[in-house]
This record gives structure tokens, C-alpha cells and sequence, in this order.
């Protein structure tokens, strides 16, 4: 063959072979998806000096900027958990939401705190799309016709599905109205979700979520179709970089059908930012990802736009903060020497304001999460705030009575005594418990471990250690701070995301003012008290 005609074809070849390529690589598509859960109403900086919404809108406008195909998502939950909330009623996250420019959000439980009319005005507020594909609006008066089960967005040239799920439990963990009806099954309603946007030619998927991480794994391996599942309402931490992370990110698992589903969570309350870009093929598979939960930096500049949004809507919480939502005929005991040590008239009032709203027949509350007294005449909403100052949220769980035991032996293990053997009030640990439908007595001078000398029910009867009893708590407790490992491994069917205890510790006043409590012999200890 002419070597000239030889070298036109190789080279015919090397360049069909390079134009196979640039089309195979044009038929790929990037895209970052962002992502927050469970918001809450935290819009301003943690007490770290991390997180908040201006902090965040910096970074994603640093991302946008970097000029990819980009999706801003919210897993649910903006509302309920700040006084931004009590102020505003979900207002508040409709402006700023709006001003960071969300994509698409599905609801959480806490949307439903305040019943379908406060919710349709919050949707109907957003610039945005909200979709939940379990539950049937279409008898409500308020919300009919607002909540699509799923969405088609575009990102560049491309169509992206968008579907929404939300816990099933959102009709005894808040308020919905009662023509709502919620479905279980969460594969088959996002099977059938799935096909539909398949059907009209998409293929690729995001299920935005608001039922759990482990809820998330369940249904990402058991539906064809999902690309990424978005998640909230455990508040699960997911990184790579961080040592405090609950697993990796993304997570990644297989589909019913044999393809790759990543599943991505971001923490809580605006403290981080999620960010995963991925890469599918022509097909709509997933081909490549990366990513990770981005910490919103005290050290990040925060966005001047909505700083002064927040700045403004900051401006009644303070007037809030000195409504008077009660009184005290008597002075409330929070002081640390106290509360730490024995049974104080504020520790009574906040375990039976938490049996009082949850129903559970024991309450325990850590005395180090009691930060303050409250003075006797008129109680406001400032004074309980500063009294529970860390943002708990109430947790309900069932446990046997010799684990409830076990709590309270972690409670008391820390007591010391003076040299006169008398109980030192110095130094007392912030793990001891105030309680409400139980009493005990300890023993300080037995080893910690065996300081418990018995534990009656409410009823005077002695706590059954092989029974199961309802127990609330809060959050902080039941994941094991203050060394309550007893609640964070043993728990029973526990859920960690009812009210804020402020708000429930709140309600309670006002509904049992003028407060008259007293100590009632809840805790008695076998050894006296130093002055």
C-alpha cells in the first residue's frame, strides 16, 4: 500500500477515535448538588461561633460561582426550635430561603407543628417547589393542590427528578390537619414515583427525605431508578474529614437494580453545608462522585445581604424575649450547688413539665443542662431561655427499670463527700438527675455503681427492673452526653426530635401559673448536706 494513502487512513482513524471520545465525554453530565436538613429555625451562628444562614449563602454563591450545573436542596424541618419560629410561624425561613435561592425542599414533621394553614402560607411564600410523594393533600381545604409528589427540574440542558418523602410519624410526632393521610409504604410510593419520571424521560433522580438515615439506606437499595437520596430528621453527621462523623460521605450503596445510590445527610441547625458532585453517564448512571459536608467557618465572611435580613427579623425576638408568660409565687431553685447535688424546686418543674407533655410515666433531666434561677413574681420567656439555654430538644424512649437504674446510678456516681462526711457541694457533676414519677435514695459513702438504695414508681411501689417504662429525656442525655451510654445504647424505640425543651418547660408555666412548686422528697440521700 502507498504510504501515503497508508498514513490518511491512520490518520482518518486516530481522529474518528478521538471524535468517538469527545462525544462519549459530551455525553457525560456534572452536576454539584448542595444540600441542608433540619434547620430548625437556627439561622444565626452556633455558640462556637460556626454556622448560620449569612455564612451560608457565602458559600454557596462561591459555589455557584465556579459556573457548573448546581441544585441547592433541603431535607425539612426549617421550622420549629427558635424563638425565630415562635416569632415568624416558618416566615422567617421563607425569606431567607428565598434569598439563598433553594431549589427544592420536601417537608419534615415539625412543618406540621402548627397545623395545614400556617404550612400552605409557608409554601405558598417560597419561590420555590415543595414536594412529598406520601402523603395525600388533596382533602385538605388549606393545602390541596400546593404539594406535588415530585418535581422536574432543569440543571443546564439537562432535566432533573426531583421526589419527596417525609416520616409516616408525622401524624402523631406533630399536627397535621386530619385530612391528611400518610403512607407507609415508602418503597412502593417512590417506586411508582420513579416510574412516572421515567416514563416522561428522566433519568436522573434525587429522593429528597425527611424519614431517617437508616430509613434512607431501606429504601435507596430497595428502588430502582434513585440516583442520590438527600436525607434528614436524624440529624446524621456524614463526612470524611471530620472524626465526630456517624459514616461516610457519601454513603454509598446498590440499587434494587444493580446500580450505584449515594445517600448524603448534613447534620443540623446551619452548621454545615452538604456539597456532592457526581457525574452520570448517557444512561443517567452515576459514574463518579465526590464531596463532603463543608463546615461554615466563624472565619467565612457571612453574606452582608442576608446578615441584614436576619439583623432585621432579630429585632422582635429581643421584645419576645421579655414577654412575661407567667408567675412564680416562689423563688425557683437552679443554682448548680443545688441541682447538682439533690432534688431542687426547678428540677420538679422542668420533669413535670416534660411527663405533663409527652405522657411518658419518667422524667430525667441532668441538672448541668439547669443553668440558672428564676426569681419569684412575673416569669418571662428571656428567664426560661436562659434557664435551658442549649437548644435541647425532648427525647421519648421506652427502657426496662434496671436500665433506669442503671441512669441513675451514672447520676449520682460522681457525688463526693467532705472530709466531715457530708455531700460536697463543690465541683458537683452536671450529670446528677432531677426527676419527675420516680423517687429515689442513694448511698454516697458505697462505691459508684451501688450508690442506689431503692427507686419507687409514682404509686410508691418499687420500680419492676424487668418492666418497661416510657421514659422522656433530652437529646443531649440520650446520645450519651454527660456519660449516659445506658440511653444511647439501650434505649427502646427512642425518638430524638420532639419540642424544644424550652418551649415545652414554657408552656408549662403558662398554664400552671401562679407556680407554687416546692420539693416534694424526690431524692433523698443516707448522708446530710454541706452548708
Amino acid at each position: 500500500m502507498n504510504r501515503r494513502i497508508f498514513t490518511f487512513l491512520l490518520i482518518t482513524v486516530l481522529l474518528l477515535l478521538v471524535s468517538a471520545l469527545v462525544v462519549a465525554q459530551d455525553e457525560t453530565f456534572s452536576l454539584t448538588i448542595m444540600h441542608t436538613n433540619d434547620v430548625q429555625a437556627h439561622h444565626d451562628p452556633n455558640r462556637d461561633g460556626d454556622g448560620g444562614a449569612a455564612r451560608q449563602a457565602t458559600v454557596v454563591d462561591q459555589i455557584r460561582a465556579e459556573g457548573g450545573n448546581s441544585l441547592l436542596l433541603d431535607g425539612g424541618d426549617r421550622f420549629t426550635g427558635t424563638l425565630y419560629h415562635v416569632q415568624y410561624l416558618g416566615q422567617d425561613s421563607v425569606q431567607i430561603m428565598n434569598m439563598i435561592g433553594y431549589d427544592a425542599m420536601t417537608l419534615g414533621n415539625h412543618e406540621f407543628d402548627n397545623g395545614d394553614e400556617v404550612l400552605a402560607a409557608f409554601v405558598d411564600g417560597l419561590n420555590f417547589p415543595v414536594v412529598t410523594a406520601n402523603v395525600d393533600f388533596s382533602e385538605s381545604p388549606d393545602l390541596a393542590g400546593l404539594i406535588e409528589p415530585y418535581v422536574v427540574l432543569d440543571a443546564g440542558d439537562e432535566q432533573i427528578g426531583i421526589i419527596g418523602l417525609v416520616t409516616p410519624e408525622s401524624d402523631i410526632l406533630s399536627s397535621p390537619g386530619p385530612e391528611l393521610v400518610f403512607d407507609n409504604d415508602l418503597i412502593a410510593v417512590t417506586q411508582a414515583a420513579v416510574d412516572e419520571l421515567t416514563a416522561m424521560g428522566v433519568n436522573k433522580i434525587i429522593l429528597v427525605t425527611h424519614i431517617g438515615y437508616n430509613a434512607d439506606i431501606e429504601v435507596a437499595q430497595g428502588v430502582s431508578g434513585v440516583d442520590v437520596v438527600v436525607g434528614g430528621h436524624t440529624n446524621t453527621f456524614l463526612s470524611n474529614a471530620y472524626a465526630d462523623a456517624q459514616g461516610e460521605y457519601p454513603t454509598v450503596l446498590e440499587s434494587a437494580s444493580g446500580e450505584p445510590v449515594l445517600v448524603v445527610q448534613a447534620s443540623t441547625e446551619t452548621v454545615y453545608l452538604g456539597r456532592l458532585d457526581v457525574e452520570f453517564d448517557a444512561d443517567g448512571v452515576l459514574v463518579d462522585w465526590e464531596g463532603d459536608a463543608i463546615l461554615l467557618s466563624r472565619y467565612i465572611t457571612p453574606d452582608p445581604e442576608v446578615s441584614d435580613l436576619i439583623a432585621g427579623l432579630a429585632e422582635p425576638i429581643e421584645e419576645l424575649r421579655a414577654t412575661a408568660i407567667g408567675d412564680s409565687a416562689v423563688y425557683l431553685v437552679g443554682n448548680r450547688s443545688v441541682c447538682r447535688v439533690e432534688e431542687c424546686n426547678l428540677g420538679d418543674l422542668i420533669t413535670d413539665a416534660m411527663r405533663a407533655d409527652t405522657g411518658a410515666e419518667i422524667a430525667i433531666q441532668n441538672g448541668g443542662g439547669i443553668r440558672a434561677d428564676i426569681d419569684e413574681g412575673e416569669v418571662t420567656l428571656g428567664e426560661v431561655l436562659t434557664v435551658l439555654p442549649f437548644g435541647n430538644l425532648v427525647s421519648t424512649l421506652d427502657l426496662t427499670g434496671a436500665d433506669v437504674i442503671a441512669a441513675l446510678e451514672n447520676g449520682v456516681s460522681r457525688i463526693a463527700l467532705t472530709d466531715d462526711g457530708t455531700i460536697s457541694r463543690d465541683g458537683a457533676s452536671g450529670r446528677f438527675l432531677q426527676v419527675s414519677g420516680i423517687s429515689y435514695t442513694f448511698d454516697p459513702t458505697q462505691e459508684p455503681g451501688s450508690r442506689i438504695v431503692e427507686v419507687l414508681l409514682e404509686n410508691g411501689e418499687p420500680i419492676d427492673p424487668d418492666a418497661i417504662y416510657s421514659v422522656v429525656t433530652n437529646d443531649f442525655m440520650r446520645n450519651g452526653g454527660d456519660g449516659y451510654a445506658v440511653l444511647a445504647e439501650d434505649a427502646i424505640d427512642p425518638y430524638d426530635f420532639g419540642k424544644p425543651l424550652d418551649q415545652i418547660v414554657a408552656d408549662y408555666i403558662a398554664a400552671n401559673s401562679p407556680l407554687e412548686i416546692g420539693t416534694d422528697g424526690r431524692i433523698t440521700a443516707t448522708v446530710g448536706y454541706a452548708d
